[in-house]
């Protein structure tokens, strides 16, 4: 995989948060066809907490396990019968309080890709188009989703 995240990660930005950074070191993913790192140390704000066994905090990314590919099309119409998806998915998982005094709860963020078979070579800049401008609006967003998340405001 060409995945190899770099140590510190830059948080985007987020109410509250002055330079948000987060140290990671590489960890065993829980599935055998996934890269994960836990963070180590995390700074910018107050009361932030790195991952830990009671309360994790892990960045995993996953490819399918048996890439599919396309079959061939209908000798007799030249279509495609069936498109197979291919699903690639960023999980994190952060521990988080759900009342003062209590014990740590995971909290889950999930990005999933479902990239059709045979795109990566037919219309590899338009995956790639897709996939930065869905970077990019997570990353205009970043304080905006995490207000919401906070405040329940949409």
């Amino acid at each position: 995989m060409a995945i190899s995240v770099s140590s510190p990660i830059t948080g985007s930005a987020q109410t509250g948060f002055t330079s948000p950074s987060f140290t990671v070191t590489a960890d065993v993913s829980p599935v055998q066809n996934g890269k994960q790192v836990v963070v180590t140390a995390a700074s910018g704000a107050s009361g932030l907490t790195a991952g830990s066994v009671s309360s994790p905090f892990t960045l995993n990314f996953t490819r399918p396990l048996n890439l599919k590919v396309l079959a061939p099309v209908n000798p007799v119409t030249g279509v495609l019968r069936v498109v197979p998806v291919n699903v690639y998915k960023m999980i994190t998982r952060k521990g988080v309080i759900p009342l003062a005094g209590q014990s740590s709860s995971v909290m889950n963020m999930t990005t999933s890709m479902s990239v059709p078979a045979g795109s990566d070579s037919a219309d590899p800049a338009n995956i790639r188009a897709g996939l930065s401008c869905h970077i990019g609006y997570l990353s205009q967003q970043s304080s905006n989703i995490g207000d919401t998340l906070v405040t329940g405001i949409l």
